[in-house]
């Protein structure tokens, strides 16, 4: 089973994307979605993730900015993400935890954001 991941792509500063992630077969146990992103010489950081109850927790940078949500009968999260600034341009992944402890991840998909 595979995450893909779709939405990301070029802005301008103040813009918004929409990013989703959708597994490719069925995961059973999944009670954490979420995203993280990569910037270029950074290590990967927590963006924001939602559990099945529908409790957030979000990055400080971008909370009140961007908002997760999810589908879990489809087993699909988003990623909304408004007023974008340069500094949230990185590479964006998908992730599901399930409740055994096995994590999934996407391929990642670039967010570039121009002042």
């Amino acid at each position: 089973v595979q995450l893909q991941a779709s939405g990301g792509g070029l802005v301008q500063a103040g813009g918004s994307l929409r990013l989703s992630c959708a597994a490719s077969g069925k995961i059973s146990g999944v009670n954490v979605r979420g995203w993280y992103r990569q910037a270029p010489g950074k290590e990967r950081e927590l963006v924001g993730t939602i559990l099945n109850n529908g409790i957030t927790n979000y990055e400080d940078s971008v909370r009140g900015r961007f908002t997760v949500s999810r589908d879990v009968r489809t087993n699909t999260v988003y990623l909304q993400a408004n007023s974008l600034k340069p500094e949230d341009t990185a590479v964006y992944f998908c992730s599901m935890k399930t409740n055994y402890g096995r994590v999934y991840w996407g391929q990642g998909t670039l967010v570039t954001v121009s002042s």
